[in-house]
C-alpha cells in the first residue's frame, strides 16, 4: 500500500547573489517564501519544505536605474506578493488556468504602477525599472511570471534544459526568431537593450504568465543575466545539474565575467 506521504511533493531550494567584480552596488535581489490562506513566511537562502500545507514562491529582481532601484523594486515587489497571493492559496483545479494567471497579472501591474509613480515623484528614483522572475509552486505545478531579461530554466530528471522564459530584449527576440545564435547574441552591440521592464520607460506592460508541470528530481533555476554572461548554455546545463549549490554557480559566472550583479537560486522537487 502506498504511503501517502510520498505523494506530497517536496522542494529544497539554494540562492547566491555577488555583485560581481566592477560594480560598487548589488542591484539584483532574490526571494524566497511560503504562504496559505492566512500568512505568509520568508525563508532562507538555503532551505527544504513540504507543499502539502502551504504553497512556495521563488522570485528574482534586477533594478536598474539608480543604485537602490533593486532594492527598493525587489522590496515593493515582495509587499504586493505578500499581500495578494494568501487570498489565492489552493486555487481548485478547475479554477487553476484563470485563476494563477490573474493573480500573478495584479501582482505585475501593481509593482509596476508603484515603480513609475515614484519615479515620478523622486528625482533619485527617475527612470528607476526592474526585471522580474517569480515561480509559484503549489501540488503538481509552477505557475510562473516574468518580465525583462532575467530567466527561468526547467531542468526535467529526463529531459534537457528548457529556458522557459523570454528574454524581453533585442537578442531575446532575435534568437527566438532564428536570426542568430547564442554566439552572436553575446557580441550583438543591442545585447544590453531591454524592451519590457517593471517600472523605466515601460508604457505598454505585456508580461509572460505560464505554468508546468514538474516530478520528482526536477530541476528550476531562476537567474539575472550577470549568469548568463559568465556561463554559456550548455555550462548553466551542467552545473544545475551537478552539486545542488546555487554558490558554485554565482561564483563560476563572476570568475568567468563579473561585469553584472550576479544572481542565481536553484530550486529541486524531492
Amino acid at each position: 500500500m502506498e504511503n501517502p506521504e510520498q505523494s506530497i511533493p517536496q522542494l529544497r531550494w539554494s540562492g547566491r547573489t555577488d555583485v560581481g567584480r566592477f560594480r560598487k552596488n548589488n542591484e539584483d535581489a532574490f526571494l524566497a517564501l511560503n504562504f496559505d490562506h492566512q500568512e505568509v513566511r520568508y525563508l532562507g537562502k538555503d532551505g527544504s519544505g513540504s507543499l502539502e500545507f502551504a504553497d512556495f514562491v521563488f522570485a528574482v529582481s534586477d533594478g536598474m536605474g539608480g543604485a537602490k532601484a533593486g532594492e527598493v523594486a525587489s522590496k515593493i515587489a515582495v509587499e504586493k506578493i505578500t499581500r495578494l497571493l494568501p487570498a489565492s492559496f489552493k486555487l481548485g483545479a478547475s479554477r487553476l488556468d484563470a485563476g494563477f494567471s490573474d493573480v500573478l497579472a495584479e501582482v505585475f501591474s501593481a509593482t509596476h504602477a508603484s515603480l513609475i509613480e515614484l519615479s515620478r515623484h523622486y528625482e533619485e528614483c527617475r527612470g528607476m525599472g526592474a526585471t522580474l522572475s517569480l515561480a509559484w509552486f503549489m501540488p503538481g505545478w509552477m505557475a510562473f511570471g516574468h518580465v525583462g531579461d532575467s530567466r527561468i530554466y526547467s531542468l526535467p530528471k529526463n529531459g534537457d534544459m528548457i529556458q522557459i522564459t523570454h528574454d524581453h530584449s533585442r537578442v531575446g527576440h532575435l534568437r527566438r526568431l532564428g536570426k542568430i545564435n547564442e554566439r552572436e547574441a553575446r557580441t550583438h552591440p543591442q545585447r544590453n537593450v531591454i524592451d519590457q521592464v517593471l517600472g523605466g520607460k515601460t508604457q505598454f506592460l505585456d508580461p509572460q504568465f505560464g505554468r508546468v508541470d514538474y516530478q520528482t528530481g526536477d530541476r528550476f533555476l531562476l537567474c539575472s543575466d550577470g549568469l548568463c554572461d559568465g556561463l554559456w548554455d550548455r555550462r548553466i546545463d551542467e552545473m544545475a545539474r551537478g552539486e545542488f549549490d546555487a554558490e558554485q554557480l554565482v561564483r563560476y559566472a563572476v570568475s568567468e565575467s563579473g561585469r553584472d550583479n550576479t544572481t542565481a537560486l536553484l530550486i529541486e522537487v524531492q
